[in-house]
């Protein structure tokens, strides 16, 4: 494998694990990329220590000599590969986090949620079908604040499927999901996504 080719499997893999919100495997990877096995695993591994601080001149050396250590690491664990932080900065994470819960939802978000609320339970790919973009960051962000949650998987695809919480009914000052506003009235030509939403909640 030459060394452009090593730089392009090992730039693929860096992008598809800074987008996966669950462990995937090696062989995940080199399906996705195309590619041996081998070579995702020789990307993986080299990510690692680049991660841990280290370089090819300096993998003789101590961790963070010759090489910038993230704040970031990748683990292997069950098998599948992620990117976590690192246990030293959990406290200024959940504080990050905790603190992320006072500020405003984007547009984006709230599009989201209200396609979450009137479709419950949906998967994520139904709500990016519907909004036309991907809303995977958009999902995590609503998780963190606890607006929607994991509703079981969809017996026919697997994937996983979310609903609205009871803090999301607090917010907003009802009971029962039943109780939000009909859309109709407010986006006209609503009609033309019959097939993602009951008519009875139109």
């Amino acid at each position: 494998m030459s060394v452009e080719q090593a730089e392009l499997v090992r730039g693929g893999v860096e992008a598809v694990l800074m987008v996966v919100d669950q462990p995937v495997t090696a062989a995940e990877l080199a399906a996705a990329l195309e590619v041996p096995v081998t070579e995702v695993e020789m990307a993986l591994e080299q990510l690692r220590e680049d991660y841990n601080g280290y370089t090819e001149s300096s993998s003789n050396n101590a961790a963070g000599i010759g090489g910038v250590r993230r704040g970031f690491e990748l683990r292997n664990l069950a098998g599948g590969w992620r990117i976590y932080s690192r246990p030293e900065h959990a406290e200024v994470v959940s504080r990050f986090v905790l603190d992320g819960q006072s500020t405003r939802l984007t547009r984006a978000a709230l599009e989201t949620l209200a396609v979450i609320a009137y479709r419950q339970p949906v998967a994520r790919a139904s709500v990016s079908a519907i909004r036309g973009v991907n809303v995977d960051s958009v999902v995590k962000t609503l998780l963190q604040r606890a607006l929607i949650e994991e509703s079981g998987v969809d017996p026919e695809s697997g994937a996983l499927l979310y609903r609205t919480t009871s803090y999301f009914l607090e917010r907003l000052g009802i009971s029962d999901v039943q109780e939000l506003p009909q859309l109709s009235p407010h986006l006209p030509g609503l009609e033309s996504l019959g097939e993602f939403y009951d008519s009875s909640r139109i």
